[in-house]
């Protein structure tokens, strides 16, 4: 595997632990979750700097924000019990299949 999705796949992740830890901050009205928000956020924009060096913008951001997209949607279910309807399942299937496109078919990024 490139580094580079190596770079990705911790942005990725820092920006979900991010979120997630948004959602348990209360509206920044608590503050472990709010020093989260910003240590998460921070480390998840460095990462995606240093992936940015080898990919496009445009790549990097629908792989970041499509999955982390998927994964607090998962984690607001396991987490926080949060539903989700047939409608956002679809909607996260083709989120999920927009990126495999990318991935598998597109000569914008080196594999």
């Amino acid at each position: 595997m490139p580094t580079h999705y190596i770079w990705l796949f911790l942005a990725i992740v820092t920006e979900t632990l991010g979120t997630t830890a948004l959602q348990a901050s209360q509206q920044f009205t608590r503050l472990w979750p709010s020093v989260g928000v910003l240590c998460f956020y921070a480390m998840s924009f460095y990462f995606m700097s240093i992936a940015l060096k080898f990919m496009p913008v445009g790549v990097v951001y629908a792989i970041w924000s499509g999955l982390g997209i998927v994964l607090i949607a998962l984690i607001g279910f396991v987490l926080f019990g949060q539903k989700l309807d047939i409608a956002a399942l679809l909607g996260l299937a083709l989120i999920i299949g927009g990126i495999l496109v990318i991935h598998l078919f597109s000569t914008s990024t080196s594999h």
